[in-house]
C-alpha cells in the first residue's frame, strides 16, 4: 500500500502524487455510502488503482476545495482597489482559524506616490512587528523578492487569496512564466455567480503545490465565537495572560493589557478597531442552521 497526496480530482478519478510519480485512481465503492468526499490536497492511502483511505486533515478550504493547506499568499493591492486593513485582517484571522500560515504580498506598489508609499510602509511595519511575513517593495515583482517567495513556498501546499483585481494571477504568472493558460482559467474562475464544474488541481510551481483556483472566501463570514476571536489576533493572544480577568474580551473589562497596549501604541489602533467590529458582527449575525460546521 502506498501513501500520497491527491494532486487532481476530475470526474471521479483522483491523480495521486507519490514518490515523484502520478498514479490515477478511483475511490472505493463504500466512500459514497460513508459520505467520504476526497479532495485535492488530501493525504491518502491507495493500491492497485484504488484510493482506499483518506488520512485525517489538518484543514479544509471551501473555495477552492483543498485540504491540508500549509500557506496562503494574501495578495493585497496597495491601490486600485484601495487598501483596507479591515479586509486584510478578515483574511488573516480566517487563515489563523484554519491554521494556515499567511504571507502578505503587496501588489500595485508602483502606483503609489512617495507620500502614499511612506504611509503604507508604516502600516506594513506594524504587521511585520506582529510576526507576519510581508513582501512590500517599490518594484512589485523584483526578481530577488520572487526568489525569496519561491523559497518560502517550496514543498508547501499553497492557495492564493485576495480581492478581485489585486493581482493573484499576475503574481502566479511571475512565479512560473509558463503558466499563461492556468492564469487565464483563474481569471474566469474569479467571475462570481457562474456555477460551472471545474477541475481543481495543484500546480507544481518551483517546487510548491499551488491550488490553480484562487479563492478562500471564508473571510466573508465569521464562524468563530467571540471567545475564540481574540486568539486569532496574534498580538492580543500574547498579551491576554497579562489581563486581570481570565477570558478577557478586551472590551470594557478593567485592567486589560490589550487596551493598555493600544493606548501606548504597542498594538495598532486599526487592528483593535477591526477586532471590535468583528466582535460585534459575530454577536449580531444570525445563526446559519443549514450549515454543517466541522
Amino acid at each position: 500500500m502506498k501513501q500520497g497526496i491527491i494532486q487532481q480530482s476530475l470526474s471521479g478519478f483522483y491523480d495521486i502524487l507519490a514518490e515523484g510519480e502520478i498514479y490515477r485512481t478511483r475511490a472505493r465503492g463504500n466512500f459514497r455510502a460513508k459520505k467520504i468526499k476526497p479532495i485535492v490536497g488530501d493525504r491518502v492511502e491507495f493500491e492497485d488503482g484504488y484510493l482506499l483511505r483518506v488520512l485525517p486533515r489538518k484543514n479544509k478550504l471551501v473555495r477552492p476545495p483543498v485540504a491540508n493547506v500549509d500557506t496562503a499568499v494574501v495578495v493585497t493591492a496597495a491601490k486600485k482597489p484601495t487598501f483596507s486593513t479591515n479586509l486584510l485582517d478578515r483574511q488573516l484571522i480566517a487563515l489563523e482559524a484554519q491554521k494556515v500560515t499567511p504571507i502578505i504580498y503587496f501588489s500595485k506598489t508602483d502606483l503609489l506616490d512617495d507620500d502614499e508609499y511612506s504611509k503604507l510602509g508604516k502600516i506594513v511595519a506594524g504587521y511585520r512587528k506582529i510576526g507576519y511575513r510581508v513582501f512590500f517593495s517599490r518594484e512589485v515583482f523584483a526578481p530577488e523578492q520572487l526568489q525569496e517567495l519561491k523559497e518560502l513556498l517550496y514543498g508547501q501546499i499553497v492557495t492564493m487569496m485576495g480581492q478581485t483585481g489585486a493581482g493573484k494571477s499576475t503574481l502566479l504568472n511571475h512565479l512560473a512564466p509558463g503558466l499563461e493558460l492556468a492564469t487565464g482559467e483563474i481569471s474566469t474562475a474569479l467571475k462570481r455567480g457562474r456555477h460551472t464544474t471545474r477541475k481543481v488541481s495543484l500546480l507544481n510551481v518551483a517546487g510548491a503545490w499551488i491550488a490553480d483556483t484562487p479563492g478562500f472566501s471564508s473571510y466573508e463570514t465569521f464562524d468563530m465565537t467571540v471567545e475564540e476571536l481574540p486568539n486569532l489576533f496574534l498580538e492580543m493572544k500574547g498579551l491576554a495572560r497579562e489581563c486581570k480577568f481570565r477570558g478577557c474580551l478586551h472590551l470594557k473589562e478593567p485592567q486589560c493589557a490589550v487596551k493598555d497596549a493600544v493606548k501606548n501604541g504597542i498594538i495598532m489602533e486599526s487592528r483593535y478597531d477591526n477586532y471590535v467590529q468583528f466582535h460585534n458582527l459575530i454577536v449580531n449575525q444570525k445563526p446559519d442552521y443549514g450549515k454543517n460546521r466541522k
